[in-house]
């Protein structure tokens, strides 16, 4: 599979896409810009329907801008905006399916401009499949739309400053996730964890902990026998290939502060198992990564939240988290370049 090799110029400015209309990534933006000077947030412009906006927050300063070179201009003066057009009126909470096709031409506007190196990161707001679907999307959603459009796997890792976890089974019924568990998936999510903590964090020799499926990691077989027959030979082969990776871990002691400075990233088998422990360590600070990208993608870790869309209320906290790590990982990488060219 070919990749396109991305080479952000320095100091390139982020794009954020607007979400679903009907939800809060609006809110939250405008929000994040508003707080940008307290946070220290670097540059970014928003992929939205400017008209909206200004309806919006009347208050808040917006800019016009053709190119995403012209953020970095009117950032410190108002929030930059690349104008894409609702085909309907948004109503806070109503999602529309006919507004389909402007959310996903924001998202594919981001990620061609992170793909040809003119913006450093693309961050996007929540999007609701659901509606997606209804006009005919056929993804599971952003990581893996974004992956193929960059023609590669993307993986999804989930991060507060206290935690990493990646997930190797993601949105699907509990009983089929164990059902297709395999030691294959538990590899391959964890090369791909691996890789990413190297290239975007810059770890040398990244800890991964890999988690047992069931109570106590099985206890020898005696709850279960998959923690012997699929997750132990995964550990085994990850540590053939170099890896630094132990396990299985049971799960139920493997989230205390103590037991999370033993890894750098704790690899589940399955989501709750990862999101649960991430959520209530920090539930209004989790961000989405996407790793195993020629770019960077990042997200806010919470979902559209039409039942608060409008109402002034929502927090911009994970948006504001989800900026500065994806500036923080462009950074890496571009540092990684400068180094490569010395």
């Amino acid at each position: 599979m070919s990749v396109a090799i991305v080479r952000p110029r320095p100091a390139a400015p982020l794009a954020l896409t607007m979400g679903d209309p009907a939800g809060i990534g609006a809110e939250i933006a405008l929000k994040a810009w508003s707080d940008r000077a307290r946070h220290g947030l670097p540059p970014f412009f928003l992929i939205d329907d400017p008209a909206r906006l200004a309806a919006m927050a009347p208050d808040t300063p917006l800019r016009q801008i053709v190119e995403p070179e012209d953020a970095a201009n009117a950032f410190a003066d108002a929030l930059p905006v690349l104008p894409v057009s609702l085909p309907c009126p948004a109503t806070a909470g109503q999602p529309d399916p006919r507004n389909a096709p402007a959310v996903i031409a924001a998202i594919d506007r981001a990620t061609d401009l992170a793909l040809a190196g003119r913006v450093g990161a693309v961050v996007t707001n929540p999007i609701a499949k659901a509606v997606l679907y209804e006009a005919g999307f056929r993804h599971p959603g952003h990581t893996e739309y974004i992956a193929e459009r960059c023609g590669a796997i993307g993986t999804m890792m989930l991060m507060v400053p206290e935690l990493r976890v990646v997930l190797v089974t993601i949105h699907e019924p509990l009983a089929r996730a164990v059902a297709g568990l395999t030691t294959e998936a538990i590899v391959a999510t964890a090369r791909v964890a691996a890789h990413g903590l190297a290239q975007d964090f810059g770890l040398a020799r990244p800890r991964l902990a890999i988690a047992g499926l069931n109570p106590h990691a099985g206890e020898n077989g005696g709850i279960g026998r998959e923690d012997i027959e699929i997750v132990a030979p995964a550990v085994a082969r990850l540590q053939a290939e170099g890896i630094e990776a132990r396990g299985p871990v049971p799960p139920d002691t493997m989230f205390h502060a103590a037991a999370r400075q033993t890894y750098d990233a704790a690899i589940c088998l399955y989501h709750d198992q990862g999101l649960i422990p991430l959520k209530t360590l920090d539930f209004d600070r989790g961000v989405n990564v996407t790793l195993g990208l020629p770019i960077v993608r990042t997200s806010p870790d919470h979902g559209t939240a039409f039942d608060i869309a409008g109402k002034g209320i929502a927090r911009p906290d994970s948006l504001i988290a989800a900026i500065r790590a994806a500036a923080a990982i462009a950074d890496v990488r571009r540092r990684a370049r400068i180094d490569d060219r010395d």
